[in-house]
């Protein structure tokens, strides 16, 4: 957007009166940013993204109320000790209830829902109000196309802008493939990086190497498989500083660390990445619940093609389909089945309103009791007002309720990264999880955002269709999928002394949440799937987020 756009928009946000004359003046406007307005009389309003990337946190100092982007700041101001209880609950999966996923980790600072805002008073109170909704999913196919082009290409375009140099991860996928084809267009020097996989096999590298071909302006980096650390690398460090909640990141930090000294050696002032492309270019097997119901006649065909891509039997899934429980029942339902052993035979994926949530094997009961009673909260609508309109589902539509959820959980990791990234002077930005594409990917009918052809076929029809003319077809043809499961094994059998050694006293043990001997015994099992590394990830995020210097920290019996 030129800077006379900006200016206009500035002056009628000066004349708006009310939170919906606001967002109908900054609506479709490029970029990932909080909005702060203040008006006449000492009212203010601000709010982050819906996507979750930018945060608005608040707490009460001074007898006032003091808004910032960072949980941990306020939480330092006002000696904010840890809540046990939300702690627990991250050993969950992420993207698993959003009402959890979006609370504050520190006892007084509360959390505002991404798709709230902040309405602070002039005599220094503070109400949250509901700003975005999901869009309706109903634009066909083309037109949805179109408008994911146009808003896509802004969201490169702003990052850009500036000129100089930026850098971006080149998979080899199309959603990082498109972004470095959108940035190729713009005024800054690319500089793009590809990190092989440990498993030679994995056929990323194959499809890098046309995507480059197809950016002769732009400057590469192909990082050796033996060159790159593995996950879990210096996990058992010491020289962790302090972050603003656990990030499952942690696991990756020697290889953001490389990245990031690698990109600004080579000059990059932001670095562009495909986060939250699969999220939302990609739809749950949910969509065929809610064609059922939507859509009765174009559902036979929709669950024919289904089965033929993934080979599933058909009476498993026509009661699945059949199944119509509310929201509210089915956070109820979670509560009471946390610690059942997950069915591995389940012959079809869940199609329920999330997935089947399971505290790990090691996580002790009073973990466990801690996440039922947020969940019963949640359940009953009467948590704490970060929660507000927990018993909610995000969308009317089970898959639109999936990938708004499966976006802010994307849009969390994202903003904890650029926090770890961006303190090495390297910013981060996911262009993917921008609120005017999210809002375009969102609105195209559920029944068009899925292949339906016999395999192999695109898995992401909309981005394939939006991207037709900017990406090569050769590009835009790519079936297959990039598998990093050897990634997981390779890191275990490295670095299973440093894990070892990090949960030999853990501190989480000490605040009775984990158990460290189930723990243990699972880093010394075998694992003929890599299900154990969401449960791991999370709880050595916990772990090192409270080794990092978290303040409140409680042992029992200290």
């Amino acid at each position: 957007m030129t800077t006379t756009g900006l200016a206009s928009r500035a002056t009628h946000l000066a004349e708006a009166n009310g939170m919906d004359a606001v967002e109908r003046i900054v609506g479709g406007l490029a970029g990932s940013f909080h909005l702060v307005v203040a008006w006449a009389g000492g009212r203010g309003r601000v709010r982050g993204s819906a996507s979750a990337v930018r945060r608005v946190f608040h707490a009460r100092v001074g007898g006032v109320t003091v808004a910032s982007d960072r949980c941990d700041v306020l939480a330092e101001v006002i000696g904010a000790p840890v809540d046990e209880r939300v702690l627990a609950s991250r050993l969950l999966a992420a993207g698993a209830v959003h009402s959890l996923d979006g609370m504050s980790i520190r006892r007084g600072v509360m959390a505002v829902p991404p798709d709230h805002c902040l309405l602070i008073e002039p005599d220094g109170r503070a109400v949250v109000r509901r700003w975005w909704q999901a869009p309706e999913p109903s634009l066909p196919l083309q037109e949805g196309a179109a408008a994911l082009r146009g808003a896509l290409s802004s969201a490169v375009d702003s990052c850009t802008a500036g000129g100089g140099t930026v850098s971006a991860d080149l998979s080899g996928g199309l959603d990082s493939t498109s972004l470095c084809l959108l940035a190729a267009r713009g005024p800054a020097r690319l500089v793009t990086v590809h990190r092989e996989a440990t498993d030679p096999g994995n056929d990323d590298a194959d499809w890098t190497r046309r995507a480059v071909a197809a950016l002769p302006g732009a400057e590469h980096q192909q990082v050796g498989r033996d060159r790159i650390p593995l996950w879990f690398a210096g996990v058992n460090g010491s020289s962790y500083p302090p972050w603003e909640e656990p990030g499952t990141w942690v696991r990756d930090r020697a290889r953001l660390e490389d990245l990031t000294q690698r990109m600004t050696a080579a000059g990059s002032r932001l670095h562009l990445t495909g986060y939250g492309g699969d999220e939302l270019f990609t739809l749950t097997p949910r969509y065929l619940h809610d064609l059922v119901r939507a859509h009765p006649f174009k559902a036979p065909g929709c669950i024919r093609a289904h089965r033929l891509r993934l080979r599933q039997p058909l009476v498993p899934l026509l009661r699945a389909l059949a199944e119509h429980t509310p929201y509210q029942r089915w956070l109820t339902r979670a509560a009471d089945r946390l610690t059942t052993l997950p069915d591995a035979s389940a012959p079809i994926p869940s199609l329920t309103w999330g997935p089947v949530l399971r505290m790990p094997p090691w996580a002790t009961a009073e973990a466990v009791r801690y996440v039922r009673e947020l969940l019963q909260e949640a359940s009953e609508a009467r948590a704490h007002e970060a929660t507000h309109g927990a018993a909610e589902p995000l969308a009317r539509q089970r898959a639109q309720h999936a990938a708004i959820l499966y976006a802010r959980a994307t849009g969390s990791a994202v903003r904890r990264l650029d926090q770890a990234t961006g303190r090495a002077g390297l910013p981060l930005a996911a262009p993917c999880l921008d609120d005017a594409v999210m809002n375009a990917a969102l609105s195209v009918r559920l029944h068009d955002r899925v292949p339906h052809g016999p395999p192999p076929t695109a898995a992401k029809p909309v981005l394939t269709a939006a991207m037709r003319g900017i990406v090569p077809d050769p590009l835009l043809a790519r079936t297959t999928k990039g598998d990093y499961s050897a990634d997981f094994y390779a890191a275990l059998r490295r670095h299973r002394s440093e894990l070892l050694d990090l949960f030999e006293d853990p501190l989480l043990a000490g605040m009775g949440l984990i158990d460290p001997a189930p723990l243990r015994a699972a880093l010394l099992g075998l694992h003929p799937t890599t299900r154990i590394l969401t449960s791991l990830s999370r709880t050595v995020a916990c772990e090192t987020w409270l080794r990092a210097g978290a303040p409140g920290i409680r042992r029992r019996g200290g």
